[in-house]
């Protein structure tokens, strides 16, 4: 038996954001958005903390907190949906765990309680 060790910690992110649809803007609207990180570390022997995994991820979201995204890069340009979020998240968050010698492996991000985008990693999508 072959045996996966992951971390799975979950974060929520309050802020607002409007779609755009055919050149218009829609309406404002906020979320609480959940974002649920499952985490590997690159040397299974190793310690971490929680604490260094989820400081990580914060200095991602911590920023963005009350924001309404729309108006910061890259959603000043792209359109702020669920799926988009999403992939901006997984690249940013995966970046910044790299400083802890970890990596994210699966992103779920909801909007609400019933819809959620998920990614997982390349290399456990076949897992």
């Amino acid at each position: 038996m072959i045996k996966h060790y992951r971390y799975r910690l979950r974060f929520y992110l309050n802020a607002s954001h409007a779609m755009r649809w055919q050149n218009q803007l829609g309406e404002r609207h906020p979320h609480t958005w959940e974002l649920t990180c499952e985490v590997k570390k690159a040397d299974h022997d190793a310690f971490i903390r929680f604490n260094d995994i989820e400081d990580q991820i914060r200095q991602v979201l911590d920023p963005l907190q009350g924001v309404f995204l729309n108006e910061i890069a890259p959603f000043d340009k792209e359109n702020p949906s669920l799926e988009n979020l999403g992939e901006y998240f997984f690249d940013q968050i995966n970046q910044h765990l790299a400083a802890v010698k970890c990596s994210l492996t699966r992103l779920e991000m909801g909007e609400s309680p019933t819809r959620f985008f998920l990614i997982k990693a390349e290399d456990e999508a076949a897992k």
